[in-house]
């Protein structure tokens, strides 16, 4: 029986990490890309005034970020 040293053990779990975390990392940077698309899209809707509610249920996205994103457009009701 062969004992399997902390080194071994070490890159065995760093190997392991590889597929999902590329996984992940594809996943982050399309969210990255579709809210860039949304960003635009949900300042004019609440400037149209929907509500908060009504952007979350159709995006995911909650009114911290909502407000977030009007704050940094600079927009106005």
């Amino acid at each position: 029986m062969q004992d399997t040293t902390p080194a071994q053990l070490r890159s065995a779990a760093a190997a392991s990490l590889k597929t999902p975390g590329a996984k992940r990392l594809k996943l982050l940077r399309q969210l990255e890309e579709v809210e860039n698309e949304l960003r635009p899209l949900v300042v004019e809707a609440w400037r149209h005034e929907v509500t908060y509610r009504d952007i979350r249920d159709a995006t995911g996205i909650v009114a911290n970020t909502v407000r977030l994103w009007v704050n940094k457009a600079g927009a106005e009701r």
